[in-house]
């Protein structure tokens, strides 16, 4: 446990070095593809950064917030889409309408009055709520925003759709036109988040990925492309009651969950790994209490 303290503390100085290093390049540097050529050595970095870790604790959430949000992050500031901090006062990017930090980073549940959240109908589709973290389940938190009717805008929902909804449907409606533009943008982020949590999973277990997790969001994706066509194609009529559609929206998320995304999460014994965690960071805590009682007595 002392050990991966010290790389805690390695890690995460290499991180705040990067930031103030992209702050630099914020100043100096115009955005485009110079800045971007500056950017990207610390993006492969950041995808570095958690093989540091063998706690999957610490593993797991250093490649969640770094290697994820931080590298999307840092592209989409290279580009001129900022900022890179929720609160403007600090951002080192342009600053566009605030982003809003919820305490609940693990479910993706965007609203359905803006047009470029790919989302589910809150009546129709049991595809737009899933986990967004490999290690954690919010399928109460699914259930209780289907019910009643909270609208989380998150910050992975965010930089998706900045990242990739947006690009991917504005090149597919000069592609295949404006009515189905969304379809390849819905896949595309399904497709993105999927990679992106193999890679978590990687970091978390130094296991050879199976792309189980990545075939869950791509059959999420095209299950809402599907409810995308059908609700274009019904126009508002044929609507499910609510109380079908939470029963639909829960049980195709365990269904497919059981199926697809937790066996990785089983396979690298992550379970066992995390109260193994525990009782050694209990240790650590009472040796810790132990050390100052001696040294004051």
């Amino acid at each position: 446990m002392e050990g991966e303290f010290g790389s805690f503390i390695k890690v995460w100085t290499s991180v705040f070095v990067c930031i103030f290093y992209c702050y630099s390049i914020g100043k100096i540097v115009p955005k485009g593809t110079t800045r971007l050529l500056c950017v990207l050595p610390v993006v492969c970095l950041f995808f570095y950064l958690p093989l540091n870790f063998s706690s999957i604790h610490l593993g797991g959430g250093t490649s969640f917030f770094i290697s994820w949000l931080g590298s999307f992050k840092l592209l989409l500031f290279a580009i001129g889409k900022g900022p890179l901090a929720s609160d403007p006062s600090i951002s080192i990017g342009p600053n566009p309408p605030k982003a809003h930090l919820s305490p609940s980073l693990l479910v993706h549940i965007p609203s359905s009055r803006n047009p470029t959240h790919h989302c589910s109908s809150p009546r129709l589709g049991p595809s737009g709520f899933r986990p967004q973290t490999p290690f954690q389940r919010a399928l109460p938190l699914h259930l209780s925003a289907k019910l009643l009717g909270q609208k989380m805008n998150l910050v992975v929902t965010s930089i998706l759709r900045q990242s990739v909804y947006e690009p991917t449907l504005k090149f597919s409606t000069c592609v295949i036109g404006r009515r189905w533009a969304s379809l390849p943008a819905v896949f595309a982020s399904f497709l993105v988040s999927g990679l992106m949590h193999e890679l978590i999973y990687y970091h978390m277990g130094r296991v050879r990925p199976t792309w189980e997790v990545t075939w869950f969001f791509v059959l999420h994706g095209f299950c809402l492309m599907v409810e995308i066509v059908l609700k274009k194609a019904l126009k508002g009529r044929c609507r499910l009651p609510r109380l079908i559609s939470v029963v639909l929206t829960v049980g195709f998320v365990v269904a497919t969950c059981f199926w697809l995304f937790f066996p990785q999460f089983l396979r690298c014994k992550a379970d066992v790994r995390m109260l193994q965690e525990y009782r050694a960071f209990v240790v650590f805590l009472k040796n810790v209490v132990g050390l100052f009682s001696y040294k004051r007595y």
